[in-house]
């Protein structure tokens, strides 16, 4: 599928109109609903086979939970790398661990996350990552919305790159 394609299915999927307010605490107009189009079995596989495209140098593939979840396991179908799940604080109970799947200490990771507002949470999760061991190579966002993601991350001295933006879908 090209990118226009992409960039329509998403917004045919994900795109509401309304009054939202956003992880960031931000108020919008609009919401991509990230699990819309993520559980679009097309979609999700075009995104793995893109953001694959980013971890060549990686060892491993991260996902914050719970949105990045399904794109960090496309992307690790697509290149062929094993993935983790980064938790938001540990479960209290089992293995009580922030990271979950492949390990990262000592491993170049690749953070794959669903929509970057001020990439808060994707900053918060390379936090967990990097005090786990890991080294973030990039974070890749399937959606840029450019309010101040892609400057936040590089500002923290992290590579950012997005699959789309909220210009892509015409937003």
């Amino acid at each position: 599928m090209d990118i226009a394609t992409l960039a329509q299915r998403i917004k045919d999927e994900a795109f509401l109109e309304g009054d939202f307010i956003l992880r960031s605490g931000k108020r919008s107009k609009y919401y991509l609903d990230k699990y819309l189009f993520s559980a679009q079995p097309d979609i999700l596989a075009e995104l793995g086979k893109r953001f694959a495209e980013f971890a060549g140098d990686a060892d491993v593939i991260a996902g914050p939970e719970l949105g990045a979840v399904s794109l960090a396991a496309s992307t690790s179908m697509a290149s062929g790398k094993p993935f983790c799940i980064v938790r938001k604080a540990q479960k209290g109970y089992g293995t009580d661990k922030l990271i979950e799947g492949a390990p990262v200490d000592g491993k170049k990771v690749l953070l794959v996350e669903d929509i970057g507002t001020t990439a808060g949470a994707a900053l918060s999760a390379v936090e967990t990552l990097v005090a786990n061991g890991a080294i973030i190579t990039r974070m890749c966002f399937a959606l840029n919305r450019e309010e101040g993601a892609k400057e936040n991350v590089e500002a923290a001295g992290y590579e950012f790159q997005a699959l789309l933006s909220k210009s892509d879908l015409g937003i």
